[in-house]
Order: structure tokens, then C-alpha cells, then sequence
């Protein structure tokens, strides 16, 4: 798992953060506002009060949570192959 170690909130729904290897960059975010459990980003400049939790995810003040790994993909444009090497070669069955 890659930990995010800080964040800063900017403008836009846009989202700088650093991962605990070093990693930084930013991620727009503005594809998630006002939907589901994101529609509190838009009212009170809710979307500002994000958070590190314990797990080193992205979370708000309403239970939303973001996951490090998908962020962490979306900063490096890595795919899920690349980020964890286990996946290669493995068949997926339902």
C-alpha cells in the first residue's frame, strides 16, 4: 500500500499530495463532486477539510474516503500491473 503522508487541498477539486516514498503530485477530483457521498464538496468549502487516516487514505468530515493505491496510480500513471507485480500472469475468475 503507498501511504499518503501529506495533502493539501487546492482549487478546483484538485488535490496535491505526497506518498510516503517520496511520490508527490496533484489529482483532479472535480469528476467526484457533487456526486454520492462527494456532493458535500460543494457546499462550505467542505471539500478543503480533507485528511490523512490511519491507513494513510484521503477521508472528509462525512466518511468519505479516497484509496492511496488508486491515487498513487493516478499521480505516477502507473497501471494496477506496475504498482503491485503480482497481478502479472494471474487469470481473474467470478
Amino acid at each position: 500500500m503507498h501511504k499518503i503522508v501529506e495533502v493539501k487541498a487546492k482549487e478546483n477539486y484538485q488535490i496535491w499530495i505526497k506518498f510516503i516514498d517520496g511520490t508527490e503530485g496533484e489529482v483532479d477530483l472535480s469528476h467526484l463532486a457533487g456526486r454520492g457521498v462527494f456532493s458535500e464538496w460543494t457546499e462550505s468549502n467542505s471539500f478543503a477539510k480533507v485528511e490523512i487516516g490511519s491507513s494513510g487514505e484521503l477521508i472528509w468530515p462525512n466518511g468519505a474516503d479516497l484509496c492511496p493505491d488508486s491515487l498513487y496510480m493516478k499521480v505516477t500513471g502507473l497501471t494496477p500491473e506496475q504498482v503491485f507485480p503480482k497481478l502479472r500472469g494471474q487469470s481473474v475468475s467470478a
